[in-house]
């Protein structure tokens, strides 16, 4: 963008333009992974649906590159484009919730935190993900899994509308009534259709939950998985419960000595009542005595927020993910392996459960194509040192290049990685690739918005 067009910008749009030369570019630019080091043109933060609206039809007029940041959360940065604009809806962080209803209107902006921080005191919450920092809008359109899948499903099976700003710069209102298509494709297919500026959640009855943290030495990986692959999908959906590798990090609850130690262990989440929690996680000691095992009731932002000091913002970070239907024994084989091979005290492998309530919406009813997974695995290289970058992204690639023969072919697209190609995408979306392409070509023909795990637009009939 040369300095005419970013001035005719400025001119042009309501709210601030944030250029190279401003003060706060350089804060403005940073995102969750600082792997990423891209210099937008521009970026252009938007208050309310109005704003995305003018920002997006300057931008397609003249021909500039787009992306869009809502959380700032993605692994591979999409939110950034070089040389290109961010639209940033970060100022668009608000919930209105309806206790009556058990809805939640929530803005394009908001993290997870900001949705059950407003929820909570009604008793109330949807399934999201596990990092309370994470954005709702990337989670909600690349489907959304966390604690609350087994027993809910998904973020996507329980968004009832959004309201979109389209490629033609126009407003749109998405439900199973309105634009079916477009709703359809929006919950599982990406940010590929336009730009979500609020979503409308469906909530259930959740306040204090169970909550469960078991580890075991990472040389028992291979009794712990055997027990794990065979216990979870036979739990009652009320038990989640991730399998995760990792390294015991300084910090409560784990005892001094194991901190620093490779581990293997399962967090735990219990929605059936509090006085059934410690009788539901009475198995965990089947493979044997746990080096360490904790439980507590916790209110469900506490657990949703856990993690978020143990892996902020700001850290190196690569990741790779895939869907599994089964663990075999040559798959666990490789955990094994790569587990105590960790390449960082902070890089880790997880398996989140995708079975339960995630089963029940038909293969066809939401763009998400992967309702016979049952495990979503994601392997993640992670330091805050950038001199490190490559070996956590080695290990990275050479785990998952080691697992993808166990597993289903395709991803949870928000867990794709930088340049997988385009065949990881079609492999991610199978069957419902075409349909989605169609309706591409119906909201978005020209492709503006490609900074994305990109499904591109069907070539007319």
């Amino acid at each position: 963008m040369d300095a005419g067009t970013l001035e005719t910008m400025r001119t042009s749009l309501r709210g601030p333009v944030i250029g190279p030369r401003d003060a706060d570019y350089a804060s403005t630019r940073q995102v969750y992974n600082a792997m990423i080091d891209r210099h937008p043109a521009a970026f252009v933060p938007c208050a309310d649906a109005a704003d995305v609206m003018a920002a997006v039809t300057f931008i397609r007029d003249h021909g500039l590159e787009l992306a869009v940041r809502g959380g700032g959360h993605s692994g591979p940065g999409l939110c950034l484009v070089e040389d290109g604009v961010t639209i940033d809806l970060s100022p668009m962080t608000w919930v209105r919730v309806d206790p009556e209803a058990r809805t939640a209107e929530v803005g394009g902006g908001s993290h997870l935190g900001d949705l059950d921080h407003a929820t909570h005191p009604f008793g109330l919450a949807t399934p999201t993900g596990i990092i309370s920092m994470t954005g709702v809008g990337g989670l909600t359109l690349g489907g959304g899994h966390g604690y609350l899948t087994r027993k809910y499903g998904l973020t996507a099976d329980n968004l009832l509308s959004a309201d979109v700003v389209l490629a033609d710069g126009g407003f749109v209102t998405a439900s199973e009534t309105e634009h079916p298509e477009l709703f359809w494709a929006l919950r599982g297919g990406g940010g590929n259709f336009g730009i979500v500026t609020s979503f409308t959640y469906r909530l259930h009855p959740v306040d204090t939950v169970g909550v469960g943290m078991t580890v075991w030495p990472v040389e028992r990986t291979r009794d712990v998985l055997m027990w794990y692959r065979e216990f979870l999908p036979q739990a009652p959906d009320d038990v989640y419960g991730f399998f995760a590798l990792f390294t015991i990090p300084p910090a409560p609850p784990f005892p001094v000595e194991l901190h620093g130690r490779k581990m293997c262990g399962v967090v735990w989440c219990h929605t059936g009542g509090l006085g059934h929690f410690e009788e539901a996680f009475a198995a965990v000691r089947e493979p044997g005595p746990p080096a360490f095992h904790f439980t507590s009731p916790m209110p469900y932002p506490a657990l949703q927020s856990m993690l978020d000091l143990v892996i902020p913002s700001g850290y190196q970070w690569y990741w790779r993910g895939d869907f599994f239907d089964s663990i075999p024994d040559a798959a666990v084989d490789v955990h094994q392996k790569y587990g105590e091979r960790l390449p960082t005290p902070l890089s880790l492998m997880h398996l989140y459960p995708v079975d339960g309530a995630a089963h029940r919406p038909g293969p066809d009813d939401t763009a998400w194509s992967y309702r016979d997974a049952v495990w979503s695995g994601v392997f993640a290289g992670v330091d805050p040192d950038p001199a490190n970058a490559g070996a956590i992204t080695r290990w990275c690639v050479d785990y998952w290049e080691e697992m993808h023969p166990y597993s289903m072919g395709g991803s949870y697209v928000n867990f794709m990685g930088a340049g997988e190609g385009q065949e990881r995408v079609r492999a991610t979306y199978r069957d419902h690739y075409d349909r989605l392409a169609r309706v591409k070509r119906a909201y978005d023909p020209d492709n503006l918005f490609h900074a994305n795990q990109n499904i591109r637009p069907a070539v007319a009939a």
